[in-house]
């Protein structure tokens, strides 16, 4: 009987075996909790992300009616605020001028 165990040490081989499973199963939660919140985060930001190139294009078409408004009514004030915003409306139509 040499090559076999005894009984207290395989119950002590065993004992640890289930300590590490354990211990893995319960990593394996924390990581897959961990996944579930980041993937949560990143759904988030996705949806931020698509909310933003909508309102981009609504920016878009609105800066065009205004500055089309602006110019057919030469409105002063409403090419200031679109210059304000970075719009330049007074370059565009004098270089269209020149060019004819």
């Amino acid at each position: 009987m040499k090559g076999m165990m005894s009984n207290k040490a395989k119950k002590g081989l065993l004992s640890a075996w289930s300590g590490l499973v354990l211990l893995l199963v319960l990593l394996n939660v924390l990581a897959s909790l961990g996944n579930h919140s980041i993937q949560s985060e990143v759904g988030e930001r996705q949806q931020e992300i698509a909310q933003t190139i909508q309102l981009e294009t609504l920016n878009r078409q609105l800066i065009t009616v205004l500055a089309n408004m602006a110019l057919k009514s030469n409105d002063a004030q409403l090419k200031k605020v679109l210059a304000d915003s970075g719009i330049n409306l007074d370059a565009a139509p004098e270089s269209a001028a020149s060019t004819k």
